[in-house]
């Protein structure tokens, strides 16, 4: 007997949570990863962006807030959509533990890489891609390592 295809899901969030896991395959994992990680850094950026250039708050503090916003944005829909994870409490304290060890590393790497770069107008948006890059890397490694298998 051979068995069909499986096709992908739409790009859809499920309105209920579903039993899973870590059953979804990798290939769908990283993609679903990557869309949610757009969505989130545009979350991120929009709001550092705003912060930082039309409300003037200093660099570390507005990172901070557009941190907070995109990366509970990105697990809470990694966490229904990605990962196909039902809610948990160790889950939860598990990712607010990554959280902070990437809040620090984002923040740390887009200030330095920030104030490292020439004052160009470009400078803002490199220090975000570098800093996110290097959090999201963290983030899908341990998310689906260690915490979307925590049951």
């Amino acid at each position: 007997m051979t068995a069909e295809p499986h096709l992908p899901l739409p790009p859809e969030l499920p309105l209920v949570d579903e039993p899973g896991g870590t059953d979804v395959d990798l290939k769908t994992q990283i993609i679903r990863f990557a869309v949610t990680g757009g969505l989130s850094a545009i979350v991120d950026f929009g709001l550092y962006t705003l912060l930082f250039k039309v409300f003037g708050l200093p660099l570390p503090v507005a990172k901070s807030i557009s941190f907070i916003a995109g990366t509970t944005t990105a697990y809470l829909i990694n966490r229904r959509w990605t990962f196909k994870a039902e809610p948990s409490r160790k889950r939860f304290i598990a990712v607010i533990a990554l959280y902070a060890v990437t809040f620090a590393i984002q923040v740390g790497i887009n200030q330095v890489t920030f104030y490292a770069l020439p004052d160009e107008w470009w400078r803002m948006a490199i220090a975000f891609c570098v800093a996110q890059g290097t959090a999201t890397v963290i983030n899908f490694i341990v998310q689906r390592a260690v915490i979307f298998k925590i049951h």
